[in-house]
This record gives structure tokens, sequence and C-alpha cells, in this order.
């Protein structure tokens, strides 16, 4: 994405594409308002859109030589108080495709330009309404698909992740500039930076950056849908309790084995939090090259998992068999990012629960019976206690791969600059990993970014935001 000038004077549909009761067309640059008094005829006299107050909406018809297009509400916004921070308008017509283009192509006609995707949000950035971050949250906001996702993305929009960046990287700099006025009197052999009180700052900077680079396997999660993968040997229920977590028929069910080839994916919220449920393959002796494939599709699912889901036939399998099945895939599991859940199913066909498990400690065990749906609230209940669990300080959570990256460089410049302290190496050396650390820092908030940075975190976005 090119970064253009802001002399530009841009307009898009805003809303989404498609017939609709209404539509947004939103344009911003230093002709938004003469261009609209071209085309709009306002419904009060002698009313003049150059001259009205920011924050007032107008009702008139717009049009052009053929004539009325649209009886319209038009929004007027004023710089610096709008979105982009430049003069702003938003014309809401009906929302007949038809009434959109002519719109478009009016307003085109008169020499503004079409926006490209996320360009109101780059001038916003631009015009320092806020910082990157803030502006990727709008993007995740858009795309929020529960209430979790969409309060950690109003969470940093607001500047909660910011603050926390800023404040790291103020830090950084105070320090920076005193090692750096050493150098200055090096000749002088002159001491300003109190390298103990450095030693512990950098000490408090590598927990918050540890913490914050720890929280991106929660907040990816939340942000994507957290992963939980649904495994077993074949015929023991699987693709029965997908299709009761789900609600629906889903999956195909079937008494003969291997039926289910490759994973099944698909998502429901429970307590605000997304869920991915992936029904796999089972787990056996493939007797086919297809089964082979979906097999090892399952062992991938497996690995990438938040939760596992380990269903067993409670009528057949006793706690030895399902001991050791686990045994089997246990170095698959193995990190802090997991959870796994045993889910004896087929209850329905039992009298008396088999005995064994309650002992078994390390992985809680629910009984359940996924023909007729009994129990099922429990492990939709586990899985949200799985969540409640996970731990993280003062609740700042990075969601963003762009943030995560850049959070692990300025973790290994701090270390640099740590050991470098502690062997006594000479300021010169120290500011070159202070420097880089206050780069990757600044990434984050774009405090130092590039055209190319702003043209791919850009180009993610709608066209209209």
């Amino acid at each position: 994405m090119r970064i253009s000038s802001s002399t530009d004077t841009i307009c898009a549909l805003s809303t989404a594409p498609g017939t609709g009761a209404i539509a947004v067309i939103r344009l911003s640059g230093p002709s938004a308002f003469e261009v609209t008094g071209r085309i709009f005829k306002p419904a009060e006299k002698n009313l003049e859109i150059a001259s009205v107050k920011s924050h007032t909406i107008h009702l008139g018809t717009i049009g052009g030589e053929t004539g009325i297009l649209d009886e319209v509400l038009v929004s007027i916004f004023r710089t610096p108080h709008s979105y982009t921070g430049e003069d702003v308008v938003e014309i809401s017509c009906h929302g007949s495709v038809y009434i959109q283009q002519k719109i478009l192509e009016l307003l085109v006609s008169c020499g503004l330009r079409l926006a490209r995707p996320g360009e109101f949000t780059l001038r916003a950035f631009m015009n320092k309404k806020f910082d990157l971050s803030q502006a990727e949250a709008v993007a995740d906001l858009i795309a929020s698909h529960s209430s979790a996702s969409h309060d950690l993305a109003i969470s940093q929009m607001r500047g909660g992740f910011s603050k926390k960046i800023n404040a790291l990287r103020q830090s950084l700099l105070e320090f920076t500039a005193l090692i750096e006025l050493e150098l200055d009197f090096s000749e002088e052999h002159m001491i300003f930076a109190d390298r103990t009180g450095f030693q512990t700052l950098l000490n408090q900077i590598e927990t918050e950056l540890t913490s914050l680079i720890k929280s991106f396997s929660l907040g990816n999660v939340i942000r994507s849908g957290i992963p939980v993968a649904i495994i077993g040997k074949p015929n023991v229920g699987k693709s029965t309790l997908l299709n009761a977590l789900l609600n629906e028929e889903k999956a195909i069910v079937s008494e003969i084995p291997g039926t289910t080839r490759d994973a099944i994916e698909d998502t429901i919220v429970i307590g605000g939090y997304s869920f991915r449920f992936i029904d796999t393959a089972g787990l056996r002796a493939a007797e086919d090259q297809i089964e082979t494939i979906g097999i090892e599709r399952t062992w991938e699912k497996i690995s990438e998992a938040s939760i596992i889901l380990y269903v067993f036939d409670a009528t057949v399998q006793s706690f030895a068999d399902v001991m050791g099945s686990i045994a089997e895939f246990k170095e698959f599991t193995a990190g802090n990012a997991r959870s796994m859940l045993l889910v004896g199913n087929k209850m329905d066909k039992l009298k008396v629960l088999p005995k064994g498990f309650k002992d078994f400690v390390e992985y809680d065990t629910i009984f359940v019976s996924g023909k007729r749906r009994e129990n099922i609230h429990m492990i939709s209940e586990h899985l949200l206690q799985v969540v409640a669990n996970t731990n993280v300080s003062d609740n700042t959570i990075v969601s963003n791969s762009r943030h995560h990256e850049a959070l692990q460089h300025a973790y290994d410049s701090v270390v640099c600059v740590h050991d470098g302290l502690s062997a006594g190496i000479s300021p010169d050396l120290l500011t070159t990993d202070l420097r880089n650390a206050l780069y990757y820092l600044g990434e984050i908030t774009g405090e130092v970014t590039n055209d190319e940075i702003l043209g791919t975190i850009f180009s993610r976005f709608c066209i209209g935001k």
C-alpha cells in the first residue's frame, strides 16, 4: 500500500457492501465540505455546508446533472475533531447498491479519490489521533466474534497496552540519555547513570516483557478462537460429542470405524469466549493411505490445540487402557499452553461408572452421553474454567503477532544490555543494545516506523475504515 499525501480527499462506502436499509459513504480531506456542497441540496433554506458547525446533521437531497439520486442525511465533522483528524463528511443514504454506486461515481467525478483499504484509519494515525497499536485494535474490533475478543480489542483501542509499552520505553530512554551523556564526557571519565539502579530497572523491564510475551498464547486464541481438539480411538463417539457441543449434526456419525478421515472444525461461543472445536480421525493403525493422512493431521491438531478432550468408550475401555493410550501421545500435549480433559462417553449404557478415574488427579474426568446429550454442560463449564485459570498479570494481553515479535526482539536486546552491564562493558557498546530495545518497542506504537510497515498493516483493513 502506498502512503499517499493527505492533500487528497478520499471517499468510500463505510458500511458493509450490499443492499440494506441504509448505507454510509465517508469523505475525508480538505475538499470534503466543498464537494459535498456542490452535490447536496439542503432542506433548510440558505444553509451552506462550508459554514455549518461541526458535529451537526442536515437533511436534504443529493444528485447531479441527471437529477435527484436520493434523500440523505449529511453529518459534518470539522478538523481536528473527527475520526481522521481532517474535515470529514458522512452521507447516510438508502441502502440500494445502485444509489451507493452512483453517489461514489458522482464524488469521483468531482475530483475525489476512492480510498484504499484502511486509509481512513491510516490518516487518523498520521494525524496522531491514536498510535499504531490502537489503530490495529480498530481492525480487531471490527473482526471480533465474541465478548472476549471484543473486550480485548476495546482495551487495546483505548490505549491500555500502549501505556504500558510507552512506560517501558520511557524508562529505557531516560537511562539511554544518561549513558550517551557519559560518551560526551568520556575523556573526563564522568559517570551520570547509576549502574545499581539500572540493574534493578532492567530486572523490572525483563519481568514486564516476559509477562507480555507469555500472554500472547492466550491473546492469540482469544482473537482467533480457542482451539479444542477432540481425540480418541475410533468409534468412541467423538463425532457424536462434537454434534452435541454444537447442537447440530455437523459430523457424520457411523458405527463403522474410521468414518472421520479428516479434521472437522466449527466454532461456538461459550460464556463470551469463542471455542474452535476440531473433530479428528480416530487414533489407530491406519488401514489405507487416506486414513493415514487423516491420523497424521490428528497429531498436528493435538500439537496445535490449547485444550484437548480425550474421549473414550466407558463401556469397553478400562482405566489402564485409557492411561496406556494417553502415554502414546503425551509428548504432543506437553507445555503450559495445553489442558486435557478425559471424557468417558456412552454413560447411558452403564449401570455403574468405571473405577480408578477419580484417583487419577493429573487430568479431570467427566462421564457423558453424547447420544442423549447428558452432562455436556459439564464440558462447557470445564472449558470456561481453563480460560479463567489462565494467569496474566494486570490483564494486559498481547494478541497481535507483530507486537509479539517486536516484544521478543526488545526482550533479547534488554537481556544483552543486562549481561553487558554485569560484565562492565563500555557505555558505547551498551548504547547499541539500548537503541535496539527502544527501536523494537517504538515499532509497536508507531514511534518508529516506515511506509512498508504501515502499508502492510493498513492493507488488511476493510475499505471505508
